[in-house]
């Protein structure tokens, strides 16, 4: 296979770091305020570019803000904030250094509290890693993890859109999709490993409920992604940390809040996903996701929560209560910009209902949705030949992506199309 194409960013400026003191701290706003209001750490608050500033991040003098602005605008989707190291992004899924200067612990400190409040500070100096989200006004909301590492802080931004994009726009299919938000109750999880766009698929379900339904939609998350105003739907925002204290306890109450859709940031663990599954089966639609690579797989980790002599019983209510699986994958585009969707879609027909049931025919539902393609299923194998056949990836990147590869050369050579 060839060596994927590295991005080049010329003429990147310098890192830039964020200044401020304990007796003049930076403005702050909670996790929840818009985007166009700003975040927690205000530009008035923080200090500018010095015209004497040079490439050294220690004394640059300008703020944090300046940096994420920078790196969204060369569509960096992850910010690597760490001493030792320049800024680095993911662009198109590789890491790419912002400069030259590696940033120094005094730095990565500053620009830490210049993102948090006083309270969430000294929460991270007892924990030594924190969860919040930030707003920078008309650039970006991001999904922030702060940690400590060899004794000085780290910082990991995901960037996240404050447009919520539609299912024709990722790539996903429309009347599927629909089926599956248009269902009275069930359970709807979307899956795939950490940056796969699980969040975003997630919010364009609910905003699709919110555009479409009169209802009463709660979301438990961790933290706050992407902001939902309320259209036909209230929508009812909760973050764990700051509006609940956890997922399971969350989901608890929202039961007794007259909930018609409850959406679950991820779960995490055997009390919310018995949680979930009941809530699905009486009476109410529940999304959430899941870190696993398939449909299958998928099914196995719900099942595998729980102890052996549960899991009858839970085969029973997941056949009950599943809407469908989407899994999804993100993958580098043939053109070398941007990336595009690779997605596994499961529904929950009579005879998938059978396969959850009987532990011996699980491994069967790969099958079922090879040959079922009229109801809208497909294998992510299935998916990345039609992406290939369309030019939107090439084979290399179709081939490390493949859950099969010998299967994937196969259905590439039945179609007719070239390597």
């Amino acid at each position: 296979m060839t060596e994927p194409r590295r991005p080049t960013l010329p003429g990147l400026a310098s890192p830039i770091t964020a200044k401020t003191t304990a007796s003049s701290p930076a403005t702050r706003m909670p996790a929840q305020e818009s985007a166009g209001q700003g975040g927690r750490g205000s530009a008035a608050a923080l200090s500018r570019p010095s015209s004497s500033s040079g490439g050294n991040p220690s004394n640059s003098g300008s703020n944090i803000e300046e940096l994420l602005a920078q790196m969204v605008s060369h569509r960096a989707s992850d910010i690597h904030l760490q001493a030792g190291s320049p800024p680095m992004g993911r662009v198109d899924g590789l890491l790419v250094p912002f400069g030259n200067a590696a940033l120094m612990p005094p730095d990565t400190q500053a620009m830490a509290q210049a993102l948090l409040t006083q309270e969430q500070w000294e929460d991270f100096e007892y924990r030594s890693e924190l969860d919040t989200a930030y707003s920078l006004s008309t650039v970006a909301r991001f999904r922030c993890n702060v940690f400590r590492q060899r004794g000085a802080v780290g910082i990991v931004m995901r960037v996240v859109t404050d447009a919520i994009p539609s299912f024709e726009a990722l790539g996903l299919p429309s009347t599927t999709m629909q089926s599956f938000v248009g269902a009275s109750r069930g359970l709807i999880l979307v899956t795939g490993p950490t940056g796969s766009g699980k969040s975003t698929t997630l919010a364009s379900l609910v905003d699709h409920i919110n555009r479409t339904q009169a209802f009463n939609i709660i979301t438990i998350e961790d933290p706050i992604e992407i902001l939902h105003k309320n259209k036909k739907s209230l929508v009812v925002q909760r973050e764990v940390g700051s509006d609940t204290r956890d997922f399971r306890t969350a989901l608890k109450y929202a039961m007794r809040q007259d909930p018609d859709v409850i959406m679950i940031g991820e779960m995490r663990d055997k009390e919310t996903v018995e949680a979930a599954i009941t809530a699905a089966q009486t009476g109410h639609l529940v999304l959430s996701t899941l870190h696993t690579q398939d449909a299958v797989r998928t099914v196995n980790r719900v099942i595998d929560f729980f102890p052996p002599h549960e899991r009858d019983q839970i085969r029973i209510m997941l056949a009950d209560s599943l809407v469908g699986i989407i899994s999804q994958r993100l993958l580098r585009r043939a053109d070398g910009v941007g990336r595009v969707l690779g997605t596994e879609l499961l529904v929950n027909t009579a005879l998938i209902q059978d396969y959850i049931r009987d532990e011996e025919k699980t491994t069967l539902i790969k099958d079922a949705m090879m040959e079922d393609n009229l109801r809208g299923m497909h294998t992510f194998d299935q998916h990345l030949v039609e992406l290939y056949r369309h030019s939107l990836i090439t084979m290399d990147e179709a081939m490390e992506a493949a859950s099969s590869p010998h299967e994937l050369r196969m259905m590439v050579t039945r179609q007719g199309m070239n390597f």
